[in-house]
């Protein structure tokens, strides 16, 4: 698999003021090397039992999708990884196959300064969104293909969101430190703000996320995580 390469991410390119302005070149939180090398060993042996004891959810869901919409049941998607690498993302399709044909508009990714503070990315309106697809995305049980990219070794159950190439030269310098490390599943961003923030928000949260990672703010998350998506309200930050 290629590299993305970070020299084509420009500070300038990102938002003049906001958490792209503060970032430190590059960190890796609290966690030592040996730490991360257990975080990693014990993500991926996590994600392969979480496969296995959602296995029947998976079919149920891949089988609703199949019968609500025309296409695979599955939607791959190139994402950077840690350090820039490029990965095949996976999740279910929440989207109709032929989203970019029919709105085209929605994936022009050229945003000026003010677009990108404002721009948010999940619309409850989005005419790309299938029946199925709105169900999945609200409960985020099209997430639950993620666990095979921790598996694979690409994602860690917490860490920032994985972004599409075309976005991150709006990073400015938040790049480096977001991408120093592994995205995840869910992130500080995903409990705080859910799919409402903003893109400059989400990169601030990551960019605290970065900067104070430890074992006990990523149990803090996880927990977080599952009241959020269960029918009861997350506990908060």
């Amino acid at each position: 698999m290629s590299t993305f390469r970070l020299t084509s991410v420009s500070p300038t390119a990102a938002p003049a003021h906001g958490p792209a302005a503060a970032a430190p070149a590059r960190t890796a939180g609290r966690y030592s090397r040996a730490g991360e090398v257990a975080k990693t060993v014990t993500d991926r042996l996590l994600a392969g039992m979480g496969l296995l004891l959602v296995s029947p959810l998976l079919l149920a869901i891949a089988i609703a999708i199949r019968l609500d919409s025309p296409g695979p049941a599955l939607f791959r998607q190139t994402r950077i990884g840690r350090s820039g690498r490029l990965f095949i993302f996976y999740k279910f399709r929440g989207m109709y196959v032929d989203a970019r044909v029919r709105f085209p508009e929605l994936y022009d990714y050229n945003y000026s300064n003010d677009q990108i503070r404002n721009l948010h990315f999940h619309s409850e309106q989005d005419p790309r969104v299938t029946r199925v697809g709105r169900f999945i995305r609200r409960t985020s049980l099209d997430e639950l293909p993620n666990l095979v990219n921790v598996v694979l070794g690409d994602m860690g159950l917490v860490g920032p969101r994985p972004e599409i190439p075309e976005l991150i030269p709006y990073y400015g310098s938040a790049a480096g430190p977001i991408l120093s490390i592994r995205p995840g599943i869910t992130s500080l961003a995903k409990l705080v703000g859910r799919d409402h923030l903003t893109f400059v928000e989400t990169l601030d949260l990551d960019l605290q996320y970065v900067r104070t990672r430890s074992l006990a703010l990523d149990l803090r998350i996880l927990m977080g995580t599952v009241f959020l998506v269960l029918p009861w309200r997350s506990p908060g930050f």
